[in-house]
């Protein structure tokens, strides 16, 4: 969290839809600070990130620190703090994943990209994620894209979904 960056108005900062859809998933709780996961989801929603601006503003909004809110925020790793790709793929790296070798899929996933895990592609299409558990071990090994779970994965069933993903926009 950069606290050095020059804060605006709660105002400024989010979109009256983004305001109201706020306020409308914190009347779902008897404290406001329970929200905290809808509302970065509602920003993350419109944006397709949570910067730190909006996290400050969402803080102001909800009646918590900043830092509590970054802490509810770093915690789940489907909220994401940094610009991600037109697509994201969360990897599955449980022992049951292990157990089917999403090793050998993440380092193909990684040279088909020219990526590493964590990164998105030159063209900004694709980010590559891991996630500690999809709950599908029975399915080993998974990924989900974005929020679409995959299971059974091999070679052939990533290279089919690449191809289609990087024939959108060429990358």
């Amino acid at each position: 969290m950069n606290q050095s960056i020059p804060i605006r108005t709660l105002h400024e900062s989010l979109t009256e839809a983004e305001r109201e859809a706020v306020e409308a998933a914190c009347s779902h709780y008897e404290q406001r600070p329970a929200a905290a996961i809808d509302a970065l989801m509602i920003v993350q929603q419109q944006r397709g990130w949570v910067d730190d601006e909006r996290l400050y503003a969402l803080a102001e909004l909800l009646g918590m620190s900043a830092t509590e809110l970054e802490g509810v925020a770093t915690f789940y790793n489907h909220i994401y703090r940094q610009p991600v790709g037109r697509h994201v793929i969360h990897l599955c790296n449980s022992i049951s994943c292990w157990l089917q070798d999403v090793g050998a899929l993440e380092q193909h996933l990684c040279e088909r990209l020219s990526i590493r895990m964590g990164q998105t592609s030159q063209t900004g299409q694709i980010t590559l994620l891991p996630n500690v558990c999809l709950g599908c071990c029975d399915k080993a090994p998974a990924m989900m894209l974005d929020g679409e779970l995959i299971m059974d994965l091999d070679k052939d069933k990533l290279d089919s979904i690449l191809d289609k993903l990087q024939g959108e926009g060429n990358g």
